[in-house]
């Protein structure tokens, strides 16, 4: 695949690939791709991060290893562990009357690693370097962070019982964060900082289109005007835009042409996903359809 040589060539190959991205985010791309530095992509649930990772993978030609972030993830999960199971078995097959030495040796070996996606990321024979995408950066803890540190700095991991394992060609390394707390300023000074907001209504009226052609314009625009009024209001989990996609998607599929109280009503679990939030729009409803 031919190299990204400008900006407008991010937005084009973006674009070709049904991503409705905007300039402030394919500068950011181009600048982590030639600068070599990984991008941290921060913004409400629902906005295309994790989505703009998928399609730099496809736009590269590049596997993409996804690292999921949750409470407590820890270096087993994330970059790997030793498989206990098969060193013992191994030792057993060694018999009583091996080296405790070269025993050892052997079963602290690659041959006895089992590779999880930070390692992965690093330790590979691809083609082409990997997009690794390490999700919602903002679930795991303090230690984990602290562990990427080395891997954000010199793209390497030390394993104690093999010492450091650097790649050889760096992978392009997106983070992405939902702001549900805030991430050390030590992670961020190793990346280039992207936020994604919630676009403006002609901007997701493209996304809409682009992404769910089979839905009418007029359906969309009627749609994303809803959409905007229910963030305004003091939901605890607002819609974002993969919601507003959903909800129109659904509404075409149903045969809705316009966005009535009644149709409104029952395909509210398109893009409410909170039973309190149900009720406070429920009791809104004439409101949020207003000249739908």
């Amino acid at each position: 695949m031919p190299e990204i040589q400008s900006i407008d060539d991010v937005l084009a190959r973006l674009g070709e690939r049904s991503y409705v991205g905007d300039r402030p985010l394919a500068t950011s791309i181009y600048l982590a791709l030639k600068l070599g530095k990984p991008l941290f992509i921060e913004g409400e649930a629902g906005v295309g991060k994790t989505e703009a990772a998928k399609v730099m993978a496809d736009v590269l030609g590049a596997r993409l290893i996804r690292l999921q972030c949750y409470e407590g993830i820890d270096l087993a999960h994330a970059a790997y562990e030793w498989n206990y199971p098969r060193q013992l078995l191994h030792i057993r097959l060694l018999g009583d009357g091996a080296n405790r030495a070269e025993a050892e040796k052997e079963i602290f070996s690659h041959e006895f690693l089992l590779r999880r996606p930070l390692l992965d990321a690093i330790d590979n024979d691809d083609p082409v370097p990997p997009v690794l995408l390490i999700d919602e950066i903002d679930r795991a803890d303090d230690e984990f962070e602290a562990f990427l540190l080395e891997l954000l700095s010199d793209f390497q991991i030390s394993i104690p019982e093999l010492g450091t394992i650097s790649a050889k060609r760096q992978p392009f390394v997106v983070i992405t964060s939902n702001r549900t707390r805030e991430v050390h300023d030590a992670l961020k000074r190793r990346c280039l900082y992207h936020w994604i907001g919630y676009p403006d209504a002609d901007r997701e009226v493209e996304i809409v289109t682009v992404q769910a052609p089979e839905v009418a314009e007029t359906l969309a625009r009627k749609v994303v005007a809803a959409v905007h009024r229910l963030r305004e209001m003091d939901l605890a989990k607002p819609p974002g835009v993969a919601e507003t996609i959903d909800w129109a998607r659904t509404l075409s599929f149903l045969g809705e042409t316009g966005l009535t109280t009644r149709a409104a009503d029952v395909t509210l679990g398109s893009i409410i996903k909170d039973r309190d939030d149900l009720e406070l729009v429920r009791d809104n409803l004439a409101e949020v359809t207003s000249n739908a």
